[in-house]
């Protein structure tokens, strides 16, 4: 009689984990920081797709840089005017009319083509002859009557009164010009010009002013932000969406090599600096150092966790950031849904009570 009864209650146990596992109620509230990276931000439309469609997570916060921004603003504005399906299908529509069969009209069209052909050339007989150029030829040649067919894009897709007002936390940075720092424009500040600041990278655009100061691309600075998290939020999980690869086994050689290679370097530095402070303040609060809390002076005890292209990324070059063709922003749709259902398999249990990378070694010094 006992040995049914002890059964009994373990299928029992199960059952009401197993529902509790199923029930839309069984969420986990998170914060999303989303790294930049040109058209590669196409995987994180991807991994933002999957996220939403899953139904167990609640987002409190969004940050984001450079491409990752774009996508942050347009999940904001979804989830304020309609929710997870609204998000989903404003990051589609927008993707696709980015794309370069999408429906910008002819002059924007016209320059979006020049802007983002800039950098093909490499593998051509006149690349000599167009990197000697570029020397000299900056945006305010290249565009001078200053037509920013991306700022058209985000004005058309996002109301930016609905994200203003919204129950989120939502951070853009961009790069001060005159000053070298980075700026966060937070959710009541963020406009139009405050994305595109975000995305300006200098060779291609010209730098955005905002009550007559400069900025750059944020990606310089703060790619993407994750130390606002310490005290904005309720929630303890960061998932970043890297889509800048840290790692590369083999040694650049050639031009386009080395400078692909020094822009991931680049592009990598601040978060890489970012995850050390994350390492240092988990230490002091669990060394009682620091207070715990979401009150003033108290910081949260934040887990980390990656989405990242993979083994993908190894195989995409520099140049492709600047592809707009349809079918390669899908390969990369696709490859950001499967990293996102892949990590929540695996990670999901985490989320809520620990980070899912090394934060320690990801931070560390390599002393020689």
């Amino acid at each position: 009689m006992a040995s049914h009864l002890r059964s009994y209650l373990e299928t029992l146990t199960h059952w009401r984990r197993a529902g509790a596992a199923s029930s839309p109620t069984a969420t986990r509230k998170v914060n999303l920081a989303l790294q930049g990276g040109g058209a590669h931000g196409a995987f994180t439309w991807g991994v933002l797709d999957q996220l939403l469609a899953d139904g167990r997570l609640t987002i409190t916060g969004i940050s984001g840089a450079s491409a990752g921004a774009v996508n942050a603003v347009m999940v904001a504005d979804g989830l304020a005017r309609g929710g997870p399906e609204e998000a989903r299908k404003r990051l589609a529509a927008f993707w696709r009319a980015a794309s370069a069969g999408g429906d910008l009209p002819p002059v924007q069209r016209a320059v979006a083509d020049r802007l983002f052909s800039l950098m093909p050339f490499a593998a051509s007989p006149i690349r000599g002859w167009f990197e000697a150029m570029a020397r000299y030829f900056s945006p305010y040649d290249l565009n001078p009557l200053n037509i920013n067919p991306l700022k058209d894009l985000i004005a058309r897709f996002v109301d930016f009164d609905a994200v203003r007002e919204a129950d989120l936390a939502l951070y853009i940075a961009a790069t001060n010009v005159h000053t070298g720092r980075l700026t966060l424009f937070s959710r009541e500040a963020i406009t139009a010009d405050a994305v595109m600041a975000s995305a300006a990278l200098p060779f291609l655009f010209r730098a955005v002013e905002i009550d007559g100061v400069p900025y750059w691309d944020g990606g310089y600075m703060g790619n993407p932000p994750i130390f606002p998290f310490l005290q904005s939020t309720e929630a303890e999980d960061v998932i970043v969406v890297q889509i800048n690869p840290v790692v590369r086994a083999t040694t650049p050689r050639t031009s386009a090599e080395i400078v692909n290679r020094l822009n991931e370097i680049t592009f990598n530095a601040a978060l890489i600096s970012e995850l050390r402070s994350m390492d240092f303040v988990t230490r002091l609060i669990d060394d009682g150092r620091l207070p715990r809390g979401t009150g003033e002076g108290e910081y949260r005890r934040l887990n980390i966790h990656r989405i990242d292209l993979g083994p993908l990324g190894a195989r995409l070059v520099g140049t492709s950031k600047l592809k707009t063709d349809y079918d390669f922003l899908m390969l990369l749709h696709r490859a950001g849904q499967r990293a996102a259902r892949r990590f929540l398999e695996r990670h999901f249990d985490d989320l809520g009570v620990k980070s899912s990378i090394d934060l320690a070694g990801e931070a560390g010094v390599e002393w020689a």
